[in-house]
């Protein structure tokens, strides 16, 4: 479905995993929700305190590893990177999250799953108008060796470039629209990686704790752990992009440019996001026409199902 008007899930979606960092098993509801809620997280088992968290950049506190959000009072939700970009890749609107403890299960790793729930589901058109974020002018931030930066585009683009010393992955760079059902094409079953000394470094710190095989694409040096391999020689790459696309998701609009990241990761893309803002003169919120959808995340429309909408 692709619309210029807002969109919601058609029924509730439960799926329970494993959290990534934690180890625990995490259960998962995505409920449809009204025009202008946007996306929500709702811890459903927090007592005496606010369990509504907003998918929101300035909400972001933590950025090791994966996006932590939190409220105000001190309520947390990690790893929300996947299911974002699942939602944003799927050109959704509103949804309530609710989630059974403080992290998104990892299911395999990627987007896939959640994509293909919420396609299985089925998506209902709002009567709201789609609210977009152009992009009118270059903004960039650096830290260290990293880079990120978003330009004014005609369509979302999403550029990457990654260099590792382990011959498995290199360097690898990929650029492509995430218009039009791209997303669930190219980078929706794209899973996170690390190296084999840096998994055991931090499941000595009390991290990935959840971490396996099954969800994650393990390197050491020039080889796979993983039995099956790669999804795609350049997985590694699509996954940051993958990664990119959840985080900027947090604008709270879809966001129309291009973004190029260089060895850039969650802290980055955030940082990128507040500098943005900070630059009211650097974009411009404004209602998404019938025509803007064709440079949006989204599944490819039908012929009939657009000429009904438009």
């Amino acid at each position: 479905m692709q619309t210029h008007l807002q969109t919601t899930i058609r029924r509730p979606i439960t799926l329970t995993g494993i959290g990534l960092h934690r180890g625990r098993t995490a259960r998962m509801t995505l409920l449809p929700a009204a025009a202008e809620t946007g996306i929500w997280f709702k811890r459903v088992d927090v007592v005496g305190a606010d369990p509504l968290i907003p998918a929101a950049y300035d909400h972001v506190t933590d950025t090791q590893l994966c996006t932590l959000l939190s409220n105000r009072d001190g309520v947390t939700i990690s790893t929300v990177e996947h299911i974002m970009a699942a939602l944003a890749g799927l050109g959704l609107s509103n949804v309530m999250i609710e989630v059974d403890g403080p992290e998104v299960p990892i299911m395999d790793g990627s987007s896939k799953v959640f994509v293909d729930a919420i396609i299985d589901a089925g998506m209902t058109v709002q009567t709201a108008p789609r609210r977009i974020i152009r992009i009118l002018d270059r903004v960039e931030v650096q830290v260290g060796g990293a880079s990120a930066a978003l330009s004014p585009a005609s369509a979302f683009e999403v550029a990457f470039e990654i260099d590792f010393p382990d011959a498995a992955i290199g360097y690898q760079a990929r650029s492509m629209k995430v218009a039009n059902g791209a997303f669930v094409e190219h980078l929706a079953n794209c899973r996170t990686f690390g190296r084999a000394y840096e998994v055991d470094a931090m499941r000595a710190r009390g991290l990935a704790l959840g971490g396996s095989l099954d969800n994650a694409i393990v390197v050491d040096g020039a080889r796979v752990l993983n039995v099956d391999g790669f999804r795609h020689p350049d997985e590694c790459v699509r996954h940051k992009m993958l990664d990119a696309v959840g985080d900027l998701a947090l604008a709270g609009a879809p966001i129309l440019g291009r973004y190029d990241g260089v060895r850039s990761g969650h802290g980055v893309t955030n940082q990128l996001l507040r500098t943005l803002f900070d630059r009211p003169d650097a974009w411009r919120m404004e209602e998404c026409g019938p025509m803007d959808v064709y440079g949006l995340p989204g599944l490819v429309p039908q012929r009939d199902e657009l000429r009904r909408i438009a």
